[in-house]
């Protein structure tokens, strides 16, 4: 586990995100005090297919096409 302040996070970025990538654990701290961890985003487990939301709609308002009167000269 790596621990770095605010300053020297903001001046060795691209270094605690490659650490961050490979595993390591990089936590940013404030006045010593933990505030933040730093971590790689997890891939989604199956890629997003279309209509796969089909039929999850329950109420759609009569109006919801309508352009508001205030915005008729923007259309």
């Amino acid at each position: 586990m790596s621990k770095f302040n605010v300053a020297e996070a903001k001046a060795r970025f691209s270094e605690l995100v490659q650490k961050a990538m490979l595993g390591e654990e990089v936590i940013i701290a404030r006045d010593n005090k933990p505030v933040l961890k730093l971590v790689p985003l997890e891939k989604p487990a199956q890629p997003r297919k279309p209509g796969s939301g089909k039929g999850q709609v329950l109420y759609v308002a009569p109006d919801f096409d309508t352009t508001p009167g205030s915005f008729q000269d923007y259309v």
